[in-house]
């Protein structure tokens, strides 16, 4: 049995679910422990009892410690703080032997049994950012990323899970001070700080759009396979995380912001399944909750052509950038990499 456990409200209700049923695809044996961030989140799951999947209310999770900073903290900066906290409490609670975190906006085309079995002889799993040179972040984010972590429930896994929640709760804010950043910056001294931390070696785990850009993707009976450019290796698609992508009102989906590059190919084979599923259970799902904002960003997104001014404004501007209307049945390539306009 592979144990997880994530986070998140009502609004990434849509993400969880589609996180959830990537799992369902691939995983034969796992279970999945989901902490609600709200109300709304939590009836919802508690009501439709989701086969494979137990859902855990702030009443339950939150303790003394968590409460005390609470009102110091934004809604994401708690979420952060939070993180540790969740991998403790689903550990103790459900007297899991193991258990691995992972962000809500993650997909699964694969097994992810390859990436746990790399563990061995250690307690503790941790995922590196493998930045793309150009968009290197390290020294202000991190050389980890906080999206797949497992810990054993042992003495050395529970070490290092206790000392980040620690750290965690003494101070995790969404901005660089004294070489901290988030609850992310702590990860960068596991490996040399404590004994049995293990840093994940297959490629085919910790895909995003910061590293997206150094490999090759191919769709071949419903896997998916990815090819190192540069050195021709190649790897099957265990997840990605799908970081950094916006859904507005308006049906406009920004993949990455302007932020990142991205080839035609993970356009095609990632991006545009994994939005198109989106929309779809948020529209079913805006049915059964009809006062919930399953977009990220509320409203319509900027530069909507509305006249011929706009067009031409929103042609030689936005098509620099990464937006992309979902509702388009027709695509125009404009330029090689992640430059496309969808009309209808």
């Amino acid at each position: 049995m592979i144990n997880f456990c994530t986070l998140f409200n009502s609004g990434y209700l849509s993400r969880g679910l589609v996180l959830y049923q990537s799992l369902q695809n691939t995983c034969n044996n796992f279970h999945l422990y989901v902490f609600a961030f709200d109300d709304v989140c939590y009836d919802y799951l508690k009501r439709l009892n989701y086969k494979n999947l137990t859902v855990i209310s702030l009443k339950e999770f939150e303790d003394e410690k968590l409460l005390s900073v609470k009102s110091s903290r934004t809604a994401g900066e708690y979420c952060w703080t939070c993180t540790a906290s969740t991998i403790k409490y689903a550990i103790q609670t459900f007297n899991l032997h193991q258990c691995t975190y992972i962000d809500a906006d993650m997909y699964f085309y694969s097994n992810p049994k390859v990436l746990l079995n790399e563990l061995g002889n250690n307690s503790v799993m941790i995922t590196e950012h493998r930045y793309t040179e150009v968009y290197d972040q390290s020294i202000d984010s991190g050389r980890y990323c906080v999206q797949f972590m497992t810990f054993n429930n042992d003495e050395k896994g529970m070490k290092v899970l206790e000392s980040w929640r620690n750290n965690c709760i003494d101070w995790c804010y969404a901005r660089i001070e004294d070489g901290k950043f988030g609850d992310q910056k702590y990860l960068d001294t596991w490996m040399t700080e404590f004994d049995g931390v293990h840093e994940m070696q297959h490629l085919g785990g910790g895909m995003a759009p910061w590293n997206m850009q150094q490999f090759e993707f191919k769709k071949q009976n419903d896997k998916v396979t990815v090819k190192q450019k540069s050195t021709g290796q190649e790897y099957q698609l265990v997840f990605f995380h799908f970081h950094g992508l916006k859904l507005f009102s308006n049906n406009i989906v920004s993949y990455t912001g302007d932020k990142y590059e991205m080839d035609l190919d993970v356009k095609q084979i990632l991006f545009e399944p994994y939005t198109k599923e989106l929309i779809e259970l948020g529209e079913k799902l805006k049915k059964e909750l009809p006062n919930v904002n399953f977009h990220a960003i509320s409203g319509n997104s900027p530069q909507k052509p509305i006249n011929f001014l706009s067009l031409l404004r929103w042609y030689f501007y936005d098509i620099r950038k990464n937006w992309i209307n979902i509702n388009g049945a027709k695509t125009k390539n404009r330029v090689k990499h992640y430059h496309y306009y969808f009309t209808k």
